[in-house]
């Protein structure tokens, strides 16, 4: 029957998505931790797929007539980093075995329960394995690894309970938070930059200070974002060293290209939509989220009056990472908004 077909064709390209994954994981920690917890682990898991792929199932195949081998994504064609490698192939398992667990109730109880067991179990692995691989770089190293696998960033505005808001929204998973600061004196931004760099810090996340180099430095944090009247990057390395991060806001392909020439380490891409944080900076719209995807070559974030309501037609242009200020600043549950954010760029 039909049904039954292309049911055992999914499961079959999932068990196949499972192992593939695995093992690019299993090769890792074989060769490059050489750790035989890990690759004991790994191999146990992709063995244990392997026994479901059965030969009914790879009867099934049909890969002349797959539609999905001619389709590609511009993210899949670059890695920024061995931590990008392991952490897309970490989610690309575990999205293959949630695949498995849900058709399989259809085919096997018993394959649907297993597959369930494993993703657990890999969620655990995954950060026992990223928390390892971090801990076992210079920090500046470090810093980049973890850069390339954020995916969420936050852009703080004055509210009345800051430090509150940040930590909901860290609690909520985000991954990145940028203390945006325009008229408190510097004794302030100062204390205040300490504070929030706290915060990432026992929460897992990155810490960078926008526009102002010097408090950067004296915070602390793990970098800056500059804007494209701030100083030139090279001035700015010179300060805050060669292991912090440096970043810069573009919104045209011209600024993108001066970006990538001076070696920025990451960019905002935007504004997507008109917001009163830039007041009389027109939008630059998904057109140049389009661009990015198809020229950035540093991790980007797409920014401008995105909130989780209206993500999806960006990401649809090509995006995975995006920037927020008021979605979460004006937030009534920050934990929540970063949740949902949190989830749509993993998808």
């Amino acid at each position: 029957m039909p049904e039954t077909n292309a049911l055992l064709r999914i499961l079959d390209a999932n068990l196949d998505r499972a192992r593939e994954g695995l093992r690019i994981i299993e090769e890792w920690c074989r060769f490059g931790l050489n750790d035989e917890d890990y690759t004991a682990q790994l191999k146990h898991l992709r063995q244990t797929i392997a026994r479901w792929h059965t030969p009914d199932i790879r009867a099934a195949r049909d890969t002349p007539g797959d539609l999905g081998t001619g389709l590609t994504h511009t993210q899949e064609s670059v890695r920024h980093s061995l931590g990008d490698v392991l952490q897309v192939n970490l989610a690309r398992t575990q999205e293959a075995l949630r695949v498995l667990e849900e058709y399989g109730k259809l085919y096997s109880q018993e394959m649907a329960a297993a597959c369930k067991q494993m993703r657990y179990q890999l969620y655990t692995l995954d950060s026992q394995l990223m928390g390892d691989f971090l801990t076992a770089m210079d920090v500046g190293t470090r810093r980049m690894e973890q850069l390339a696998r954020s995916r969420t960033y936050l852009v703080t505005s004055p509210v009345p309970d800051l430090l509150g808001v940040v930590e909901s929204a860290l609690k909520g998973g985000i991954a990145i938070v940028q203390y945006r600061e325009k008229s408190a004196d510097d004794h302030t931004r100062l204390k205040t930059a300490q504070q929030i760099r706290a915060l990432c810090h026992q929460y897992g996340a990155l810490f960078i200070v926008n526009d102002r180099v010097d408090i950067a430095a004296a915070a602390e944090a793990d970098g800056v974002h500059l804007g494209q009247q701030d100083l030139p990057m090279a001035a700015a390395r010179k300060i805050l060293g060669s292991r912090k991060i440096v970043g810069r806001s573009t919104t045209n392909p011209q600024e993108l290209q001066r970006a990538l020439d001076e070696g920025a380490d990451y960019i905002g891409v935007g504004p997507v939509h008109e917001t009163p944080t830039k007041p009389g900076k027109s939008a630059a719209g998904n057109d140049y989220v389009r661009y990015a995807a198809a020229h950035a070559t540093m991790p980007w974030f797409t920014i401008g009056g995105l909130n989780a309501d209206n993500l999806g037609p960006t990401l649809a242009a090509g995006a995975t990472r995006v920037a927020v200020v008021r979605a979460l600043m004006e937030a009534s549950d920050p934990s929540a908004i970063a949740r949902s954010l949190v989830e749509q760029t993993q998808q």
